[in-house]
């Protein structure tokens, strides 16, 4: 397999509300909400760097799709790395979370491995991961 993943998708339990947090509280670009004149179609896509991008939709119909069972959202099963340039970008992100409605799980502190890094859960329980790694530091935009 060619690694080309293009597209994450996070389960949301209402579509509104987590466009409202991505889009107005973390300030992430979207045309907004698309296909609701799609039955089980509604979703938001948002532009990420490298030409990534970060898809909700509705757990409901996320779970259609697929043809599962609908369980509960696991907010250990994975985390979602943001890593920023600077380590007072992190900081800032978190605070930027936490008015945006996220919960902050940990702190930003120095970490182990040399870096610095907080966490924070998104309205629906996603964990996200907040970093400052000198060694994978992103690329200049």
């Amino acid at each position: 397999m060619k690694p080309r993943i293009s597209v994450l998708t996070l389960a949301v339990r209402d579509l509104d509300e987590s466009l409202a947090f991505y889009r107005d509280g973390l300030g992430l670009p979207t045309d907004g909400i698309v296909g609701r004149e799609f039955e089980h179609g509604a979703v938001a896509f948002f532009e990420l760097a490298g030409g990534l991008k970060l898809a909700i939709w509705s757990q409901d119909d996320l779970a259609h799709d697929a043809g599962l069972p609908k369980t509960e959202l696991a907010t250990t099963s994975f985390t979602i790395g943001h890593n920023v340039a600077r380590r007072d970008e992190v900081d800032e992100v978190m605070t930027q979370a936490r008015k945006a409605g996220a919960e902050v799980l940990k702190e930003a502190q120095e970490t182990f491995w040399g870096g610095y890094a907080g966490y924070f859960r998104d309205p629906n329980g996603h964990l996200w991961e907040v970093v400052w790694n000198p060694a994978f530091l992103p690329p200049e935009e």
